[in-house]
């Protein structure tokens, strides 16, 4: 298998990378949601709070907090139910506030807790009965400072979440394109993660870089099924967030941290009967993998070269006050519900500043916090935007304003570009694109840097979803879309589209759905 042609072939050729004929076999899906047997578990508190509009000051939390935060993060909030086919059953849609692609829901989350009336360990946080399920009692203050190179103070935190990748949760639709859609959903759920911790008073930082086999030994995971994409640290004291650390200096691997644990097994509850093989995505994982510490690294950032070209300054605006818990709530992707309505430059510029602010973030990449350009970048083609002739533009964050690239409609080029017609793209004024790096950051973090771009754009991605709604737009990302196309249209070099997102003003759709509390 050669990897570099795979990932190329999921960037441009998704019928390549995917087996011939695919066809997902629906009364086999498995659930979105993970479910562990036999285990010992404690229940959350139901009565959760529905507003979210202001940022608490740091307190330590409790268990009721923590699962507050829990299900603003990743709860399941709505149910819908839907057929596929005439004569078929019924299929329910479970919603939370971090979208997914088909609802399918990929990632799982874990976290490690010492607080206040419960016991110090590791838990799974189960969505399907808002509950945490104990895998391992006692404290890994050490363990876990350890796998990421003791560049955390881990012993000031007071929980630390692990979230993760199963497999066979999207490859039974998207077959080997769900490799592409992990890392994404990933970033999602780490997007909406961030953005409850900072409403909750938690601080964080995301680590990329850690000891992979260690961490998902230390979880019970098994590795052909699942492996954690990412730690994230939570935090109300003063701690050290250091990049670097002891891993400059003193090398330990894998193997020599697991034999601090003894393996543990659990039993789960499978619905698929039929569990097919994935081997690459197991093979990419393995290639992903960090063993040392002395393979963690950071990435420079070059800044862009900005031509000479029509430069458009956007208004300054305010950061936008929102409700996280109600902007989460009515969060949409309104598919053929878009209606065509203009866009001021006021919520353009409030869209893309929002977005751009929230993703600055603390993180084990960059040479120092906040300091340089993002990996990731928004570029969009505008039409009927209050003040912006119509074209193709890249955002400059640093400068807030947009540098033009083609004028135009290129709504209609766009459109042309989808696999699936399931967006009109002639009623959308808002045609964002978040793009990274064309290699996928190879030479810097080898076939991880695939998947942290990926993430990354997940993050970006959520951080766009969100502003749109506060801003009473909808969002809908597409992957289904040609990449080469939309690279060509904004003359892209180094970079390459990652996903799309058409924004604009929708219909209420005509659907019947419930929110789990009312």
């Amino acid at each position: 298998m050669k990897l570099d042609q795979f990932l190329n072939d999921l960037q441009f050729d998704i019928e390549r990378a995917n087996q011939e004929n695919w066809e997902p076999n629906w009364e086999d899906a498995p659930l979105s949601y993970k479910l562990y047997q036999g285990m010992p578990v404690v229940p959350l508190s139901g009565e959760l709070p529905l507003s979210l509009a202001e940022n608490k000051p740091p307190a330590r939390p409790g268990i009721e907090e923590i699962g507050h935060f829990l299900w603003h993060a990743y709860g399941i909030t709505q149910v819908s139910e839907s057929f596929y086919s005439d004569d078929g059953d019924p299929v329910h849609t479970f919603r939370r506030h971090a979208p997914s692609g088909g609802g399918l829901y990929p990632n799982e989350l874990y976290v490690y807790l010492k607080i206040k009336d419960l016991p110090e360990g590791l838990y799974h946080y189960d969505p399907a009965h808002h509950r945490l399920v104990l895998l391992r009692a006692g404290n890994f203050d050490s363990y876990i400072s350890t796998s990421l190179g003791d560049r955390c103070e881990i012993s000031s935190c007071f929980g630390t979440a692990f979230i993760s990748t199963m497999f066979w949760k999207n490859f039974f639709k998207y077959n080997n394109f769900s490799y592409r859609l992990q890392g994404l959903d990933a970033g999602v759920l780490m997007g909406q993660l961030l953005a409850a911790a900072k409403r909750f008073g938690f601080a964080t930082g995301v680590y990329f870089q850690y000891l992979d086999s260690a961490i998902n030994h230390l979880l019970g995971l098994s590795e052909e099924e699942e492996s954690v994409y990412s730690i994230i640290p939570l935090s109300v004291d003063m701690t050290n967030w250091s990049a670097s650390g002891a891993a400059s200096w003193q090398n330990i691997t894998s193997e020599e941290l697991k034999r601090e644990l003894n393996p543990i097994e659990f039993k789960r509850y499978e619905r698929s009967k039929k569990v097919l093989e994935f081997p690459k995505l197991i093979t990419l994982n393995e290639a992903s993998k960090q063993e040392s510490t002395k393979s963690f690294t950071r990435v420079f950032n070059p800044s862009r070269d900005i031509e000479e070209s029509l430069q458009i300054s956007l208004p300054l605006t305010e950061s936008l006050a929102f409700d996280l818990a109600e902007v989460s709530k009515k969060r949409s992707s309104p598919e053929m519900d878009f209606i065509m309505s203009p866009v001021s430059q006021q919520q353009l510029a409030s869209l893309l500043k929002e977005s751009m602010s929230a993703f600055s973030y603390r993180n084990d990449l960059d040479e120092i916090y906040c300091s340089q350009e993002p990996r990731v970048s928004v570029y969009g083609c505008f039409y009927n935007v209050e003040g912006i002739p119509n074209g193709a533009y890249f955002y400059n964050h640093a400068e807030h304003s947009l540098q033009e690239i083609q004028q135009g409609d290129h709504r209609l080029r766009l459109q042309t570009g989808l696999s699936i017609d399931n967006v009109n793209l002639m009623q959308i004024p808002i045609c964002l694109h978040i793009a990274g790096n064309q290699d996928f950051l190879r030479e810097e973090l080898g076939y991880r840097g695939y998947r942290i771009l990926q993430m990354e754009a997940g993050m970006l991605l959520q951080n766009l979803l969100l502003t749109a709604s506060a801003l009473g737009l909808g969002g809908h990302p597409l992957l289904g879309f040609d990449a080469s196309k939309a690279d060509e249209l904004y003359r892209m070099e180094r970079e390459t589209s990652l996903i799309q997102i058409p924004i604009g003003s929708f219909r209420p759709r005509a659907w019947l759905k419930g929110g789990m509390h009312s």
